[in-house]
């Protein structure tokens, strides 16, 4: 009885196209594989539907996973053992033309909204990119202050400002959860326990091999990982999140990610949510040359729902169109606007989950053991719920409220004077970089925080008027030092040499 249900049968079809292949969402190093091959199913020659799901439930609920989660993975298990095509090809596609802007948006402000309004950040990423054990949301990024000091921060201000109350949660991880609980204690009006962090699910890593739940009896704790972000749902829902929220009258909620410093409660935008009326809306950004191997939204040309696609998603002969920045205008900064009651309605629609587009990461089951074996790691994005939802809308935001650090490049110019610290916590370019952040490339060696920090032991160089600052080998910025224009800073020599107090402008530094 364990086969899968005809209604995931039938949506896992029609989500073929909207599966990604290798690599998450924003990461670089995606694969490009042809349609995935399921491996034969070994015995009576049944599906890897039938074989294996029963041990992946069973191992689930030993782990204590919930209904919800067991659900999430039951689908994007099903998509993988169905041997989906991979591809969005530019044929099924049209470029999204034009869409509402903030700056241009008449809607008036609504304070009162904000009491059915529930902000939510991710915060499960450990900064393992950056050489951290720990919740990235920990890291210093302005004096002493780390990202989640600011977040309680504007939080506290909004509240002053608007005089209500304000309701704000966090989505942990298992790895998060204790170091950032302890971390807010700090701030007690923000809420404890339950009512300020749910914790999301983990997934059973897949043996590349047979599509069986992989096992490793010498760390079990490697035979799980985390379901990307678009776990978010079925987290809120097995979690009796938004359950809870519902039945204390919340409507709207406004989830960003716990390390995008741009993305705080904006009242215009609450409001024109509200006046929409859209089940769920994105917040975009124009995409420059910068962001031209990340993903961009599009439109389907059949029924013209919008929809996300990856660069994993793109087939290599239409890799040129998914970069022209002209045609595919927008990409997705991850501030995501969701109705709460539309969002029950789909999973009441679905059976308990969402059909996501799925992801699929080819590691090994102990990530720093290359010989152990080969497994497929399953996510899902929380952006890609956008074609889940008829009516889905997207708004185009300025780049301020998209200022993410997901490398010492990110934080290295964080720190520096090309931004600044609004009286309300948030940090955003400073006015003369018109919306431009400093393009910092340092090399390998600093991809570390540690080793980045011993790189400026007095603190970042100025780098308001700095277009590209490209530091290579090993070196040390004095006090003092001013980036103008395009610097590049080479040191050939392995000893560590210092870039002396002064102003640099247009030019290659031979140290």
């Amino acid at each position: 009885g364990m086969a899968m249900p005809i209604q995931a049968a039938a949506s896992s079809r029609r989500h073929l196209l909207s599966m990604v292949a290798y690599g998450a969402a924003g990461t670089d190093q995606a694969e490009r594989p042809g349609p995935y091959d399921a491996p034969k199913a070994s015995g009576n020659g049944g599906s890897p539907m039938e074989e294996h799901w029963p041990a992946f439930q069973v191992k689930m609920e030993k782990e204590g996973c919930n209904a919800a989660a067991i659900a999430a993975f039951k689908y994007t298990y099903s998509v993988l053992v169905s041997g989906a095509n991979v591809m969005i090809p530019e044929s099924v596609l049209d470029p999204v033309d034009s869409l509402p802007r903030l700056e241009e948006l008449t809607v008036e402000s609504d304070p009162s909204l904000l009491t059915k309004t529930v902000i939510l950040k991710l915060n499960g990423g450990l900064g393992t990119g950056m050489g951290l054990d720990k919740a990235k949301s920990l890291l210093p990024v302005t004096g002493d202050k780390s990202f989640l000091d600011l977040i309680a921060q504007q939080v506290a201000s909004m509240k002053e400002t608007y005089k209500t109350d304000l309701s704000f949660m966090l989505m942990n991880s298992f790895s998060t959860s204790a170091d950032t609980l302890a971390a807010l204690a700090e701030y007690p009006e923000l809420g404890t326990g339950a009512d300020l962090e749910f914790v999301q699910n983990k997934a059973p890593k897949v043996a590349a091999a047979d599509l069986s739940p992989a096992t490793w009896e010498k760390d079990p704790g490697h035979e799980w990982c985390p379901p990307g972000h678009g776990d978010l749902y079925p987290a809120m829902l097995g979690s009796g999140t938004l359950e809870k929220l519902l039945s204390k009258g919340f409507k709207y909620m406004f989830v960003s990610n716990s390390d995008n410093l741009g993305a705080t409660m904006d009242l215009k935008i609450l409001a024109h949510f509200a006046k929409t009326g859209a089940p769920f809306m994105m917040e975009v950004a124009d995409r420059t040359d910068a962001d031209k191997k990340g993903g961009h939204l599009a439109k389907k040309k059949e029924g013209g729902g919008l929809l996300l696609r990856e660069s994993a998603q793109c087939p290599e002969e239409d890799e040129k169109a998914f970069q022209d920045t002209t045609k595919y205008k927008f990409f997705n900064t991850n501030n995501l606007w969701v109705d709460l009651e539309a969002l029950k309605a789909q999973f009441a629609k679905h059976g308990g989950s969402l059909p996501l587009p799925v992801m699929k990461n080819a590691k090994t089951v102990d990530p720093r053991d290359k010989a152990s074996t080969k497994v497929l790691q399953l996510e899902t994005a929380m952006g890609a719920a956008i074609e889940c939802f008829p009516g889905a809308t997207a708004l185009v935001i300025p780049r301020s409220r998209f200022a993410p650090v997901k490398t010492t490049n990110d934080l290295f110019a964080l720190r520096s004077d090309a931004y600044v610290l609004t009286p309300d916590c948030r940090i955003v370019l400073a006015d003369a970089r018109n919306g431009v952040p400093p393009n910092i490339k340092l090399d390998g060696t600093y991809k570390f925080t540690d080793a980045m920090d011993k790189l400026i032991p007095e603190g970042p160089p100025s780098l308001i008027g700095c277009k590209k600052l490209v530091v290579e080998g090993p070196m040390t910025f004095a006090k003092d030092v001013v980036i103008k224009g395009e610097v590049s800073i080479k040191n050939a020599s392995k000893e560590a040499k210092q870039v002396a107090a002064g102003t640099y402008e247009d030019t290659t530094v031979e140290l």
